[in-house]
């Protein structure tokens, strides 16, 4: 289970697209995940084959938990044995000793291991470790031939490495019987099965209070950890505008480019001149984003907001910037995202639109170390040319994260967004 966000703990399988034997290249989209803000599509992120799904439809399981089994492409595909079962004791029975003599002259029946352990791997099968435990364990120097896997088919959880770490027993829950699989021809699951998964049960209002906890969280943990400083820089407008109006003119209704286009791209190749406003900070030290992937913070008509990424925004045109912003809207307010869109955004940008404050100073979405706000343009009176003009304007702020930047680095970045702003033309080499 991928974690799509900081704010984000588990989530529901809603829908398996692909069963045992498929072949799936990296970026496919496999599943389907119910989470508090959306139905998210979950992409693959190697080649090989689907050796083996280990959660059913409709079962929540915490993030890192292991979804599916994968083969590399030629390696032999074959179904993990059939996790053991709980075998109850037998009830005590009142009877004659002459009654039970048969049943205690019999062999004793041979050791059933407790479900809470895992089974024996069988042999030639890889053991199953989620890679977030991987990482722990690695950090941890934890030996994990020595932990106990509690997740599905004795697979070695986040959770497990964290009680190995502290030298505290794992609690285990049984694997649930439809976790197994009992023959090794598995086919796709019963369409009855992901017809009603639990998590569409949920009404609007639950789900809107759900998000809330979720923000609440994320926002709690980015005040209490992030030490955050705020600027910010009032930018000129009218030669950016004028010079988007010409060049809409042209153009239909559906094919015209917005303001906040501009701003977003302005945003991306400051922030790949100024790399230390694109990353995450992460174990204590922050680590550069190869690619510039700006999430775009959207408000959803039940409440609620989310904030899924544009990727490598500096290689794209500003049409192309358009009809992927017009996409992930739509796509957004209709609770469809993928997962590499939820999980990898590297800076952040709010805009008010033409609704709203002047101004917005936004909180960090942590493992970011940025996010950039704009609020309503206005018409202000501004010198330019030592003459006195009136001419729109907008605030552009930076909340910066003083772990990894300092006002001086952040006063230069937005410095860069006024300037490409200002000169629009740049935002199209």
């Amino acid at each position: 289970m991928p974690a799509l966000g900081s704010d984000m703990d588990e989530g529901t399988l809603n829908e398996w697209l692909v069963k045992p034997g498929d072949t799936v290249t990296r970026g496919q989209i496999v599943a389907v995940v119910e989470t508090t803000k959306a139905a998210v599509e979950i992409e693959c992120w190697h080649d090989g084959v689907v050796a083996e799904l280990l959660v059913p439809v409709g079962q929540t399981v915490s993030v890192g938990t292991p979804l599916a089994m994968l083969a590399e492409s030629g390696e032999e595909v074959t179904a993990a044995p059939p996790a053991p079962q709980p075998v109850a004791a037998p009830a005590p029975v009142a009877v004659a000793p002459a009654a039970v003599a048969p049943t205690v002259s019999a062999p004793p029946a041979p050791a059933v291991p407790a479900p809470a352990f895992a089974a024996p791997a069988a042999p030639g099968h890889r053991r199953w470790v989620s890679p977030a435990a991987r990482r722990l364990a690695a950090s941890s120097g934890v030996d994990l031939d020595a932990v106990t896997g509690t997740g599905p088919q004795g697979a070695v959880t986040l959770s497990d490495v964290e009680h190995a770490a502290t030298g505290q027993p794992a609690v285990t829950t049984p694997t649930p019987p439809a976790v197994t699989v009992p023959e090794p021809a598995v086919t796709r699951p019963a369409p009855e099965a992901i017809a009603k998964p639990a998590a569409t049960s949920r009404t609007p209002a639950e789900r809107a209070a759900e998000m809330r906890k979720s923000i609440a969280a994320a926002m709690s943990r980015s005040k209490r950890e992030i030490p955050h400083y705020y600027l910010a820089h009032e930018i000129m407008m009218h030669t950016a505008l004028s010079w988007l109006a010409e060049r809409n003119s042209t153009r239909s209704v559906t094919e015209r480019v917005l303001p906040a286009v501009l701003q977003i791209k302005a945003v991306a190749l400051a922030a790949q001149r100024y790399a230390e406003f694109n990353g995450f900070w992460r174990q204590d030290g922050f680590e550069p984003a190869e690619g510039v992937h700006v999430g775009v913070a959207i408000s959803l008509r039940g409440g609620g907001l989310v904030a899924p990424a544009i990727h490598d925004v500096p290689k794209r045109g500003l049409d192309e910037l358009m009809a992927d912003l017009t996409d992930l809207v739509a796509r957004a307010r209709a609770g469809s995202l993928r997962s590499s869109e939820m999980s990898d955004p590297t800076i952040t940008v709010t805009n008010m639109g033409d609704q709203g404050v002047d101004a917005v100073f936004g909180v960090i979405y942590p493992q970011q170390v940025a996010i950039v706000g704009f609020g309503k343009p206005a018409d202000r009176v501004c010198v330019i040319d030592s003459g006195i003009r009136v001419v729109p304007t907008v605030q552009a702020t930076l909340s910066g994260d003083h772990r990894a930047s300092d006002g001086h680095r952040g006063g230069l970045f937005l410095s860069a967004v006024n300037e490409l702003l200002t000169d629009p033309q740049l935002l199209e080499d």
